[in-house]
């Protein structure tokens, strides 16, 4: 990694499996309202940057979607778990935060280790930082979730 990727001056590199990227770009291309259409160009903008890699060949600390990750937001100094969904999925009830939503677009594809600052809406950022991914399907053997 970089200076310039440890600083945050730049996205990190992500990674993200061949499965992931082709459930998403459906998300991408159903994406209707208006909300919903700037979270999906976003996440389009970081699906090009990102390596693509096979299900198998994910290495078991990067986040990939149904991943159970554990961040830190580096301004408030507070950590909190959450479950990477679809949005079809997603509950804040039970601590599932969207891949259209601006977190969950910062999550997808980041390492253990990595940081990324974030655009959110009204002009904020925030400075994310992975501090462990409990759980990923593709470390568990999970390739059809």
């Amino acid at each position: 990694m970089s200076m310039t990727e440890q600083r945050g001056e730049q996205h990190p590199r992500i990674m993200v499996t061949e499965q992931d990227l082709e459930r998403l770009r459906t998300v991408i291309d159903t994406s209707a309202d208006a909300r919903s259409i700037a979270a999906a160009e976003a996440l389009e903008a970081e699906l090009g940057r990102a390596l693509v890699v096979a299900p198998t060949e994910v290495p078991p600390d990067v986040v990939t979607m149904n991943s159970r990750v554990v961040y830190l937001d580096e301004q408030s100094n507070q950590t909190r778990e959450v479950t990477l969904s679809y949005p079809r999925e997603a509950s804040v009830a039970e601590g599932r935060v969207s891949v259209l939503a601006p977190i969950g677009a910062a999550l997808l594809g980041l390492s253990v280790g990595q940081a990324i600052d974030w655009p959110l809406p009204g002009g904020n950022h925030k400075r994310l930082r992975i501090v462990a991914v409990p759980y990923q399907p593709e470390a568990a053997g999970h390739f059809n979730l």
